[in-house]
């Protein structure tokens, strides 16, 4: 199950850089943010977290629970467990708001979802697969 989230994260970065390649910055943000979500369960998984913190669906819970039992655990810094939800905030921006997200702001989700999916990648012993 860990590789199938990890598969699924890898994929929707790999959307996330298509989409900023062609100026789609909300869309790129959206992307790199799920990215960042399915290796968050990922890691949930691969520790064996009690069943609600695996099981938790509520981008809420599933961020909750990486806090409390992937960045507590020292499994990843504390920089990377907060850009999480930094990216859920400008996910919610890109996702819900008028104005678009700049250029910059896209690129720093992509580069976070990055970083995430490559500490997430480190510690679960499972190379997220390249496309």
């Amino acid at each position: 199950m860990t590789g199938d989230y990890l598969r699924k994260a890898e994929r929707s970065l790999a959307a996330a850089r298509l989409l900023l390649d062609h100026e789609y910055y909300d869309e790129a943000c959206s992307r790199a943010y799920y990215a960042m979500f399915e290796a968050a369960r990922a890691a949930l998984h691969t520790i064996d977290a009690p069943e609600e913190a695996r099981s938790a669906r509520s981008h809420s819970g599933v961020i909750a629970a990486f806090g409390r039992y992937v960045v507590s655990a020292g499994l990843v810094s504390a920089a990377i467990g907060r850009t999480l939800g930094q990216a859920q905030n400008l996910r919610l921006v890109a996702d819900y708001r008028a104005h678009p997200l700049s250029a910059d702001e896209a690129d720093q989700v992509e580069a976070w979802g990055q970083e995430f999916l490559d500490a997430v990648a480190k510690f679960t012993k499972i190379d997220p697969p390249g496309l």
